[in-house]
Parts: C-alpha cells; sequence; structure tokens
C-alpha cells in the first residue's frame, strides 16, 4: 500500500509495506548506457536519483526523477496489473522507470516514450519476480497514471496528481465525486431551515473526509489536502502533506499478523533537483541531489 502525490513542484510517496527491500537511495550518472531486456540500449541518458534496491549493478527503482524535472513511482496495483510475456520491442516492468526517466524532458515525452509499448512480464531474475505495479508520472506541470492490463497499457491525464493502489484509476476518480460536498472552510447549515444549527468546532466542513487507511480512502484523502494546503514551496511543508497519508506501525495488519507501515516518505524537488527521503525511524530528513 502507497502514496504518491505531485504537487506545486514537489513529487512524493509513502511505501508501505510489511518488509524491507534493502532499498536506499541511488544515483545513475548523466550519459550512463541503460541495457534493456528487449530493446537495444539507451545511451547518452539523463542523471537519475531515487529509491531502489541495487542488485547486480542494476538499480530496481521503487520511485526517481530525472535532471530535467521528470519525477516517477510505481505502486502495487495487485490483481489488476497485467504483464505480457516478454517479446522484441517490449519494456520489462522492471525497466519502467530507468526507461522513461533517462530520456523523458516532459510528462509529453513520457507519454510519446510509452506510445505502443507493451510492458512485459519479463522478471530481473529468478529471485525477483515482476512486482504487480502501476505508475504516476509527474512534471511542474501535469501528472499521468501508466496501468496496464488485459487490454493493454492504458495512459490517463491525473488532474489530481495523486496515485494509491487499487481499484483502477478511473473509479479512484469518480470515487471523489461522493466527496464534492467537503470543504476546509467554514460551514453554514443545510440541515433544516427550521433548526438552528451551527458550527461546535472547526474544521466541520471535513467531516466524512476519510480517515482509514485502504486505497480508496487514501486516495480521497491525499487529493483533499493536496486541494486544499496552502502552497508554500517548502519540503517540511510537503513532508506534512506526505504525512496525512502516512500508516503508523500496528495501524494496518495483515492477516499473517505482520505489520505493514510507512517504511519512508520521499519528496523529489522537481526544480532544484534533490531528493529527499526521511524513513521511520529517522528522526531527520536526509538528502542527495544529482
Amino acid at each position: 500500500m502507497c502514496t504518491a502525490i505531485n504537487w506545486n513542484g514537489y513529487f512524493g510517496r509513502t511505501l508501505d509495506y510489511e518488509v524491507s527491500f534493502g532499498e536506499r537511495v541511488v544515483s545513475l550518472p548523466r550519459g550512463y548506457t541503460l541495457e534493456l531486456q528487449h530493446r537495444k540500449a539507451v545511451e547518452g541518458s539523463f542523471a537519475i536519483v531515487g529509491m531502489a534496491r541495487l542488485e547486480r549493478d542494476f538499480p530496481l527503482f521503487f520511485d526517481g526523477m530525472n535532471e530535467r524535472g521528470v519525477a516517477m513511482a510505481g505502486l502495487n496495483f495487485v490483481g489488476n496489473a497485467y504483464f505480457p510475456s516478454g517479446e522484441a520491442g517490449d519494456v520489462s516492468a522492471f525497466e519502467l522507470i530507468p526507461y522513461i526517466l533517462s530520456q523523458a524532458e516532459s510528462v509529453s515525452d513520457a507519454k510519446e516514450l510509452l506510445q505502443g509499448v507493451r510492458i512485459a512480464d519479463t522478471p530481473f531474475s529468478p529471485d525477483f519476480p515482476t512486482a504487480p505495479l502501476h505508475w504516476l508520472i509527474g512534471d511542474k506541470s501535469e501528472s499521468v497514471t501508466v496501468e496496464s492490463g488485459r487490454d493493454g497499457v492504458r495512459i490517463y491525464e491525473n488532474p489530481a496528481g495523486v496515485l494509491t493502489n487499487n481499484p483502477p484509476f478511473p473509479y479512484q476518480m469518480m470515487h471523489l465525486n461522493c466527496y464534492l460536498n467537503l470543504t476546509a472552510g467554514y460551514v453554514e447549515s443545510r440541515f433544516s431551515k427550521g433548526l438552528e444549527l451551527k458550527q461546535i468546532s472547526r474544521g466541520m466542513g471535513a467531516i466524512g473526509l476519510p480517515g482509514d487507511w485502504s486505497s480508496p480512502s487514501r486516495f480521497v484523502r491525499a487529493t483533499f489536502v493536496r486541494e486544499n494546503t496552502l502552497k508554500e514551496r517548502s519540503v517540511a511543508h510537503f513532508f506534512n502533506i506526505m504525512s496525512s497519508v502516512s500508516v503508523p506501525k500496528g495501524c494496518m495488519a495483515l492477516d499473517n499478523g505482520e505489520l505493514e507501515y510507512t517504511r519512508y516518505i520521499a519528496c523529489m524537488d522537481l526544480e532544484n533537483g534533490v531528493y529527499y527521503h526521511k524513513t521511520y525511524d529517522g528522526m531527520s530528513i536526509e538528502k542527495r541531489g544529482f
């Protein structure tokens, strides 16, 4: 379970899971050669920094951004993601983040790179099977969601700038209509003309905002916070935005008793090219540039 947000020149995500993947911040230098399984190598790539597991010198990225201010994150999409067997011309799912970030100068470029692409089920190795993911791609101007199903790869314009997990993205956007009455401001009574009702507490305009950790609820909550928070360009402010959907230990237990929680929060400053992250047990925010 994870949440990603693209907002005001920052792109961030939570990674919520019950186990660690040995993830760490990894940088790829400008001009490196990206070897691909079903396509010829990408040469002269843009520099990339992001969170990854480094395996046999290949970064298995969870998220990242490039030097041109394009960012991307992969989030669990279990039961809905479908990747066909690989063949010539495909991009394997584990390659998709570096494939896009190595070449795209904008979300528009990313959309062009994805035209006609099949995302393949070819695993990195027998020890690392393909993860069922969908992706949020963003720059300072726009966001798109990428989902691969049995009907092929779909690219959705994402005006909310938010992605969580299941169900598919079109449902998540439709579901927002159920909360169109919410407001961050003062509310007047529409309950009855015959009763004198008034606010008894601040914040009552958001009564009904979901507070649980399910994917649809986090999508609504993240979108509400994103749309209503002050557009203050501050890394600390963005971490507070992401904290509204982070999961504390013990609040989400699996059927086997394991605990899923937010292992790290990432914040990518698309204007200044700095990757910030904070782990669950860390008291400080760490940063890495290109």
